[in-house]
């Protein structure tokens, strides 16, 4: 009897932290506009390789020349391992080109979709999710 109510309270203490879990995620629409495209040029100040989502953080110079913080949302790790990413990718200094598009809130960060290298080497960030454009031949 005890076992069986141990059980129970394993089995639905799983089944919360799934609701949990699932309810994180979010759509791409949710916080992207697919509308609002941008290109950043800048240089990686940190690469979070992190579920659900990898971020890419880089210093852009804007058009008066002051420094700005962005951070770029990209794909699940698996599925950026698949598309020929390691966690080594993009050290610090590593000057990029990121092409995606622009936060709903106004801020500082963007859905990823293309990164370019200086080598002109490019690989593709993005996620294809709700509401995502769709993503490009792999």
């Amino acid at each position: 009897m005890r076992a069986r109510l141990l059980s129970c309270i394993a089995g639905a203490a799983c089944a919360v932290a799934g609701v949990v879990a699932a309810n994180a995620h979010h759509a791409f629409s949710a916080e992207f506009d697919n509308t609002k495209p941008i290109r950043l040029e800048g240089t990686v100040t940190k690469w979070e390789w992190i579920n659900p989502h990898a971020w890419v953080n880089l210093d852009v110079v804007n058009e008066a020349g002051e420094v700005e913080q962005w951070r770029v949302e990209g794909g699940a790790p698996n599925a950026l391992i698949r598309r020929g990413w390691t966690k080594d990718s993009l050290p610090p200094g590593t000057e990029i080109i990121v092409e995606g598009f622009l936060a709903r809130d106004g801020s500082m960060r963007a859905s990823g979709r293309d990164i370019t290298f200086t080598d002109g080497t490019s690989l593709f960030l993005g996620s294809t999710g709700i509401g995502a454009p769709p993503g490009r031949e792999e």
